[in-house]
């Protein structure tokens, strides 16, 4: 009987006193981690369709480099944090986080990617070739580091890609405004523009139109020689084509 009662006195001393606080171990960098990208890709609610709370993803990401600041998990999570904004199309947001990346690690492996997303945030606010092409050159700077920089990744290859289709855009918008000079008869501004898109986006199917429209201008200023050069050069390069078949019917001889 003695015995039992020892035993029960000890189990109240162990007892948890009224506002004490038990102690437990914290999560570790990879579990908050792991949270973060589960939280990532989402719940399952239509067959096709997942629901993805960004924010709390990025919280949780939050939390590994709040609590671990030094350890790997910290540093893929600053990646997850850009990603996740940019899933969530904050695009200035998830710049910011893709900008610091090679700076906080210029030797990691994932700086070409972040370079590659920088590009993306650009892309995805960069406008038709009417509209003003600011955030299409500003994409193609980090394009133009990460084919230079890191020519040998998979992110130089996709880079390319995106280059010719941005590079393109720039020339047709240089286009444009070379014929918005020629219908108010300013051959000289149109003429000036179409050599802009000859020497700066070469080879990107812009050649042969920048070529006869350059043509026209010169013979709108009475050079007609330095005209029938160009319109010769169509004919030799673009032989079958409507471009072609129009400068033929603007050379003298071949009339």
């Amino acid at each position: 009987m003695v015995a039992i009662l020892a035993a029960a006195l000890l189990a109240l001393g162990c007892a948890k006193s009224p506002g004490e606080e038990v102690a437990f171990d914290p999560p570790s960098a990879e579990e908050l981690y792991l949270k973060g990208v589960e939280i990532m890709e989402g719940s399952p609610i239509l067959p096709f369709y997942r629901h993805k709370n960004y924010q709390a993803a990025i919280d949780a990401f939050q939390e590994v480099i709040d609590n671990y600041p030094y350890s790997d998990y910290a540093v893929m999570a600053e990646l997850k944090i850009a990603d996740a904004y940019f899933d969530d199309a904050r695009y200035e947001e998830a710049l910011s986080y893709y900008q610091d990346f090679p700076e906080l690690h210029p030797n990691h492996e994932r700086v070409p990617y972040s370079l590659l997303r920088s590009a993306m945030c650009h892309y995805k606010r960069a406008r038709s070739a009417n509209r003003d092409q600011r955030p299409t050159r500003e994409a193609l700077k980090y394009l133009d580091k990460v084919m230079s920089v890191y020519p040998y990744t998979p992110e130089a290859e996709d880079a390319e890609v995106i280059w010719r289709e941005l590079r393109t855009r720039l020339g047709k918008s240089v286009l444009l405004v070379a014929d918005f000079y020629m219908k108010r008869d300013e051959f000289q501004s149109a003429a000036d523009r179409y050599r802009d898109v000859l020497n700066e986006f070469p080879g990107l199917g812009l050649d042969a139109e920048a070529l006869y429209k350059l043509g026209v201008c010169y013979q709108e200023m009475r050079l007609d020689d330095e005209a029938e050069r160009i319109f010769q050069v169509i004919l030799e390069n673009y032989e079958g084509t409507e471009v072609a078949d129009a400068a033929a019917d603007l050379i003298p001889a071949a009339q």
